[in-house]
């Protein structure tokens, strides 16, 4: 028992296995060895690892071989409840086997332990179908590629092989596990380093975000080793899903890059919208215009003409992922073809405007009212907020003001102020400078002179006056009434 345990442990293998594949090994050394004919049955005692032989024979009715079948008479005699059909156990004691038997004991448990290693192996890569697994480039061959993946090898075939890679024993590399399947040999592992769904695992590792499923992946277009396009969306607000599959500083995005050894990889914003899709799967070139068609499933891109050998990229490479990224055929046109289909077709666009003209005319239309645009001269005076216009000002003295005459209606609106009502009240009166004692001296003497030059002068103008008023008093004593 301590040498079964042991042997399973090596072999990876549960315990109960080991003993069934003792058993089958014992059966076939006793029937090689021994002169006991029938069907052959051992069991191992799992505790003290004795074991006992014995024959198996069925309950008939009536008995054609004795080897194999036994009556209900006899089966009963052995085992009170027997019934047809039933297994009947008898125990013999064949003789040691020799050393042939031995060696075919040994034979059938290598085989047996073999199978059910194969069987595990598969039943656990089965269920990783379409996965991703890491292994170790074994040996080059002239087709393919063997690749250890620790319990099994794996076969890496030369269309699933990327050009630009260089295979060397002894390199750590992950791969895309393709298909699964049983063979002579064993299980048969196909993996791939091309398949698109390759990214779509790094991208499940690298980023939490989608292994959670917050941010999904709605399309894959790859050309493996040159350049591939993941078109990712959100299902949570306030989650970017580009920055999130980029990364802070592009680590993320960075690490899938390099197990890719350089492959380009453009991560863009998926929308349900067609056009606004196409537009962002032609990044990094702009896009001015996209127009649909569901007829012919046509996409129609009009870009800058110093944006047109961007927008197709390489050999046509950007333009034909985002294709392939979108489902849908893509045209790309530059700006000046649009613009001088446009010019050709003004004509017809003048003639139908020319036919369309007179029919307007007949059509009375209001005049469109324009407010009066405020000069650089004037000043918007705008309403309080209880809503009612400044008082109006005064008018000035001497202007006679009819009573009862009613007030000219004045527009809504703000009020219209001029620079010259608002000049007196914004000019500013000048300072008076500062004079010495001696200025103010001479100032005073010069007053004095101007004062008494004025009062001579009233003085003769006042003489004039009376001269004047004696004249009028004689003429008026002078004449007399009719």
């Amino acid at each position: 028992m301590i040498a079964i345990t042991q042997l399973a442990a090596e072999k990876n293998l549960p315990k109960e296995v080991v003993l069934q594949a003792m058993e089958a090994a014992l059966v076939s050394a006793y029937k090689k060895d021994s002169d006991i004919q029938g069907n052959l049955a051992v069991r191992i005692d799992r505790e003290t690892g004795e074991h006992h032989v014995y024959t198996e024979r069925t309950v008939v009715q009536e008995v054609t071989d004795a080897k194999i079948e036994i009556s209900v008479q006899e089966a009963r005699k052995i085992k009170p409840d027997a019934m047809l059909g039933d297994t009947i156990l008898e125990e013999v004691h064949p003789s040691a086997a020799g050393r042939i038997a031995a060696q075919t004991a040994k034979q059938v448990v290598l085989q047996r332990l073999r199978e059910a290693e194969r069987e595990m192996v598969f039943e656990e890569f089965s269920n990783r179908e379409g996965d991703i697994v890491s292994g170790v480039v074994q040996r080059l061959e002239a087709k393919h590629i063997v690749v250890d993946l620790g319990k099994t090898e794996a076969i890496l075939p030369a269309a699933e092989q990327v050009r630009t890679e260089h295979y060397r024993p002894g390199q750590r590399m992950k791969f895309y596990l393709l298909e699964v399947h049983r063979s002579i040999r064993g299980p048969q592992l196909i993996l791939s380093r091309t398949h698109k769904n390759l990214i779509k695992r790094l991208f499940e590792l690298e980023v939490p975000e989608i292994y959670r499923g917050v941010v999904e992946i709605k399309s894959i277009a790859r050309e493996a080793g040159y350049r591939s396009k993941v078109a990712v969306s959100t299902r949570q607000e306030g989650v970017d899903p580009v920055g999130s599959c980029v990364g802070l500083r592009g680590i993320r995005i960075q690490n899938i890059v390099n197990e890719l050894n350089g492959e380009r990889i453009d991560v863009i914003q998926w929308d349900p919208e067609a056009a606004k899709f196409v537009g962002h799967a032609l990044s990094p070139a702009q896009v001015l215009n996209v127009r649909t068609s569901d007829e012919d499933n046509t996409a129609s891109v009009i870009v800058p003409d110093r944006q047109l050998s961007l927008a197709i990229g390489k050999e046509g490479q950007n333009a034909r992922l985002a294709a392939k990224l979108t489902g849908w055929r893509i045209d790309i046109k530059p700006e000046s073809a649009m613009q001088e289909q446009l010019a050709a077709a003004a004509p017809a666009a003048k003639a139908a405007a020319e036919v369309a003209a007179p029919a307007r005319a007949r059509a009375p239309q209001a005049a469109p009212k324009r407010e009066a645009a405020g000069e650089p001269w004037m000043e918007v005076v705008e309403p309080d907020e209880a809503g009612e216009a400044p008082a109006a000002e005064e008018a000035p003295a001497g202007e006679p003001v009819a009573a009862g005459a009613p007030a000219e209606a004045e527009p809504a609106g703000p009020k219209i102020r001029f620079a010259e009502d608002l000049a007196p009240v914004l000019a500013q009166a000048p300072k008076k400078a500062k004079k010495s004692k001696k200025a103010e001296r001479e100032t005073e003497a010069e007053d004095k002179a101007k004062k008494a030059a004025k009062k001579g002068r009233r003085l003769a103008i006042v003489d004039e006056d009376v001269d004047a008023e004696e004249d009028v008093d004689a003429e008026i004593e002078d004449w007399t009434e009719p």
